[in-house]
């Protein structure tokens, strides 16, 4: 540029003026549909009769979308194999194997994280497609093709229902292989015979052996004792479910080990190939037969998803040929109905479709004529990979742009030294390949950038001072090949802290910065990840303090819950649309207004990363948890430009969405970028009666490219029962899924209406269960507060929700504290929801090794849950409180020295110091244990959680305390006091 004269990193250079036009925000009218609940108009069904508030969890007409934003652990049947194939005597088969660790595998299959990949923004699953748009048979997608992929996200998935489908033509043989890959020749023997054409569905689609009618009602409660005797017949565990449970007479509620789904009515065969509960869920796992039955049961029908989670054992499929139906695009699954060898009746929409002769061939048994034994079949998690010759555009790197701010306050707490020494640590676990490109972006009051093209021999900074009106100095050297320019990264990662240490200046132009960010990252799309530590002051997205903190304790309405200004959602919606995920990382002492500020990372499918009172001296804590959740953020797993569909049996439709996305479809979400630590969930809707089925599936397909530069499609499939009788919604009721989706539902309601009326809605949703539960299924005349065994814990939870962050009130609350915490309910998988909902309490003093884990020689202990009240605890014991991010250790005052000395490294307990935040490695038995034990739980986990030793005569025992959601003590939020109120109300 002219005038442009770049110096080396060591100086402030040249200050650049504008020279191109500012940059756009698109239009309102580019926002597309509106998630989790806000801008759009939502209809507000009550719960029965009740005036109070309650969560929209009924249907209607319409569908509203969630803002928010599925891998199954079960290991898979059959023989893992690196590769199988045909006989000598025929071409190479299809390949197939169980990759560990989420997909990894030879060359051929390169890896599950990659480069953008070329279809872009607009296609979910491309190479499905090409067989439609060819005119051939559309049973089946072959990787084989070479038509053109259309350009838009509904007609490359596939999710319209066509009036017409061209009946299919005579699948040629194929006499070589596709890549390296093929599938071998058909013999005379197995050629595809005439089409079979039947939209139609018939009235049981279940007709063959083991798929048995699972309507049978369960035992009403006049009938458990004669069940519980044995002579019924009914399964022991169903009984269970329906035991009616007293709330107000029964106390020991908890199980002892962590409380696990309840498993779904079916035969065993179903059962044994269902998807895991941990990566794909129904808050009902027995499916009401209609609408009416759901709205009597006064529970949530929805989906918990967790997409891309890591996997030990996942089912990698290269074939030319992707079976799906011809009607609705549902992949084959193990829940389709094989009416012979040569059809198969779809499990969503019923149409009849035709084996492709390719998937006649087993390829592990290496045999023709058995598709019911295809890995396709076998398995509810399955992973496709696709060919690169069904992309919109060339394999893209893997991109990943560093957006740092270097204001005083950033420098004042020392967060910039350790990114970059953590970053220079981990540089070579960013997923990738050769390709992989890198960049970085620092910003106070002007955009700093910096030019790290090979043959330089150090990196230049070029600074743009004209915040009003951003471009790029330079296009071809600011995002560059890291193998190639790993050094000068070195030397500007090494020089980075120093640049500005002495820096006074306190502005931050935040918002410019973004869209700087977009402008470098939108020819590839990719990852950009801010580290902020203040307010935003300047420029584009300036915003001005809305916290006062003397409302911090305020009992009846919290404000500011959302943005300020739309400029974040707006700019996040372009960077979805370039296929550009953000990440935030806020490290602030202060207020921020992360409530704005996180709009940038919801829409793009984004993280947030929120270290409250960060200091890399006066907070070692917090400084040790954002080097751990760095460590992981920077290694683990990415999937760019993808998008995922939810497909639902035919009567069923989708209601809301919650999590980190953007609403492409009704049923279709765009994720800029997909990780293996979110999860989304999903409210459903029965729109038409399932009475003419015996089972209700689900299935999420998840396209994405690999930062290996491959395309590939993750399909999970989720089989249910339908039933007709109350009791058998009541029996498969998943107490912990339906929490979780009350837990979304309330933080939209906070934020599209008031924290009041969303608490009240779940105090009603309690009421309501315990209503209609007392009205039409109980026939036990007895006082009290009565429920099924498999709800016992719903009061608890929905009391431990009331005090959550998120939700509480008349406790002193930060706003970004607040705020995040609601974050954290939108992003966060099942697991850590319930731990932050519900901790999990312990004691640890007197561990034994009863029922302990075996793992690689180490001994760990597993001590049994214990209730969340005061009356749990003892001044001899030392207790461990697990609430997801944060472990306490309480120590009683009477602890005996031995545990002290021997686990805290200190002679006796008042040598304990207050502010202790570590368990020092000692190398004893008990010290040992401990530490096995806490690593056990800290690896069930993507996020790191610091730990604090609480003195039980310590002012911070407060924070220990709060989390005693079952405490019966005389206040006004004791568990006992809650009870009640649900009893008064549920006899009005």
């Amino acid at each position: 540029m002219p005038g442009a004269t770049p110096t080396q990193t060591g100086a402030m250079l040249h200050q650049y003026g504008a020279a191109q036009s500012g940059y756009g925000v698109a239009p309102p009218t580019h926002l597309g549909p509106t998630v989790n609940g806000q801008g759009s108009t939502v209809l507000q069904h009550q719960l029965g009769q009740r005036q109070q508030p309650s969560l929209t969890y009924d249907p209607y007409s319409g569908v509203a979308h969630g803002d928010g934003s599925a891998d199954a652990d079960r290991a898979p049947s059959g023989n893992p194999s690196t590769s199988v194939h045909s006989s000598p005597d025929r071409n190479q088969g299809m390949q197939y194997r169980y990759a560990a660790n989420s997909g990894a595998s030879s060359a051929a299959t390169a890896g599950q994280t990659a480069a953008p990949s070329s279809s872009g923004s607009d296609d979910e699953e491309e190479e499905e497609e090409e067989d439609e748009e060819a005119g051939g048979d559309t049973s089946s997608s072959s990787t084989g093709s070479a038509s053109p992929v259309p350009n838009s996200y509904d007609s490359v998935e596939g999710g319209s229902y066509p009036d017409a489908v061209p009946p299919p033509s005579t699948t040629a043989n194929r006499t070589g292989s596709y890549g390296s890959y093929g599938y071998p020749s058909m013999p005379p023997a197995y050629q595809q015979g005439p089409a079979h054409t039947d939209p139609a569905p018939s009235v049981d689609p279940y007709s063959q052996p083991g798929y048995n009618q699972f309507s049978q009602p369960f035992p009403n409660l006049s009938q458990l004792s004669a069940a519980l005797g044995g002579v019924s017949g009914v399964p022991e565990l169903e009984v269970e479910a329906l035991r009616p449970v007293n709330l107000l007479q029964e106390r020991n509620l908890l199980p002892p080990r962590p409380l696990e789904a309840p498993e779904p009515n079916l035969s065993p065969g179903l059962k044994k190939v269902n998807c895991s509960p941990q990566t794909f869920r129904c808050t009902l796992s027995s499916v009401p037969q209609t609408q009416a039955l759901l709205n009597k049961a006064k529970l949530p029908l929805g989906l918990l998803l967790h997409p891309f989670r890591d996997l030990q054992q996942l089912p990698v499929i290269t074939s030319s040929t992707i079976v799906r139906c011809r009607s609705c695009r549902t992949y084959i699954n193990p829940f389709v109905t094989f009416l012979d060898q040569r059809r198969w009746k779809c499990n969503l929409c019923y149409r009849v479709n035709d084996v492709p002769d390719e998937f006649m061939y087993n390829p592990v048994t290496r045999s023709y004529g058995e598709p019911h034994k295809r890995p396709e079949v076998q398995n509810a998690t399955v992973e496709f990979i696709a060919s690169s010759d069904y992309m919109l555009r060339p394999p893209q790197p893997s991109a990943y742009l560093f957006v740092l701010d270097v204001s005083h306050n950033a420098v004042e707490s020392g967060y910039l030294r350790h990114f970059c020494d953590s970053l220079l640590e981990n540089m070579d676990k960013l997923p990738g390949d050769t390709r992989t490109r890198v960049g970085f972006l620092t910003f106070d009051s002007t955009i700093h950038f910096y030019n790290l093209q090979e043959g330089l021999s150090q990196p230049q900074m070029l600074v743009v001072s004209d915040i009003d009106d951003i471009f790029i100095p330079s296009h071809d050297s600011l995002v560059v090949n890291l193998k190639e320019s790993k050094e000068l990264v070195k030397d500007l990662l090494t020089s980075l802290p120093a640049m500005f240490s002495q820096s006074r200046e306190t502005h931050s132009a935040l918002g410019p910065a973004l869209q700087a960010a977009l402008k470098l990252m939108s020819p590839t799309g990719g990852r950009v990840t801010v580290l902020q530590t203040q307010l935003p002051t300047l420029g584009a997205g300036a915003l001005q303090s809305r916290e006062d903190p003397n409302q911090r304790t305020c009992t009846k309405e919290v404000q500011h819950l959302g943005p300020a200004t739309d400029f974040y959602k707006k700019l996040s919606l372009d960077c979805s649309g370039q296929q550009v995920g953000v990440d935030l990382f806020l490290l602030s002492s202060q207020y921020a207004d992360l409530a704005s500020l996180a709009c940038i990372s919801r829409f793009s499918a984004g993280s947030v990363f929120f270290y409250p009172s960060f200091h890399h001296v006066h907070n070692p804590a917090q400084l040790e948890k954002f080097q751990s959740d760095l460590k992981r953020y920077l290694g683990r797993k990415i999937g760019f430009e993808a998008v995922m569909r939810i497909r639902c049996t035919k009567g069923l439709s989708i209601h809301t969405f919650h999590g980190n996305f953007f609403v492409r479809s009704t049923d279709l979400l765009s994720l800029a970028n997909v990780n293996p630590d979110s999860a989304f969930a999903v409210q459903m809707s029965i729109e038409d009666t399932l009475a003419d089925s015996s089972l209700a599936c689900f299935q999420a397909a998840l396209l994405y490219t690999s930062s290996k530069g491959k395309r590939r499609i993750r399909v999970h499939t989720l089989c249910l029962p339908v039933v007709s009788q109350l009791s058998d919604v009541y029996a498969g009721a998943d107490v912990q899924a339906i929490t979780c989706l009350l837990a979304n539902m309330a933080i939209d309601r906070s934020v599209s209406s008031n924290l009041s009326d969303a608490r009240d809605a779940l105090v009603n949703a309690a009421v309501d269960m315990v209503g209609a539960y007392r009205s039409n299924v109980s026939n036990l005349q007895q006082s009290g507060l009565v429920v099924p065994a498999a709800m016992r814990l719903f009061p608890v939870y929905i009391l431990a929700l009331l005090k959550q962050r998120a939700l509480r009130t008349g406790t002193s609350t930060r706003l970004d504290e607040r705020v995040f915490a609601m974050c954290e309910f939108k992003m966060q998988p099942l697991q850590q929801v319930m731990r932050m909902v519900h901790p999990d309490l312990y004691r640890l003093d007197n561990m034994s090794d009863k029922g302990a884990l075996h793992l690689n020689d180490a001994v760990v202990p597993q001590p049994p849950l214990l209730r969340l009240s005061a009356e749990t605890l003892s001044r001899d014991g030392a207790f461990l409180l697990d609430s997801g991010h944060v472990f306490y250790l309480w120590i009683g005052g009477c602890c005996s020295e031995t545990f002290v000395r021997d686990v805290l490294g200190c002679p006796n307990y008042a040598s304990v110091p207050p502010d202790m935040s570590h368990i020092p490695e000692l190398e004893t038995p008990l010290s040992e244990r401990v530490r096995a034990f806490l690593d056990w739980l800290q690896e069930n986990r993507a996020f790191s959680s610091v730990i604090h030793v609480v003195k039980e005569d310590a002012s911070a025992r407060s924070a220990f305390s709060q989390h005693l959601v079952e405490d019966r003590s005389e206040s006004a939020s004791s568990y006992h006091d809650f009870l009640q109120h649900i009893q008064q109300q549920v006899s009005k």
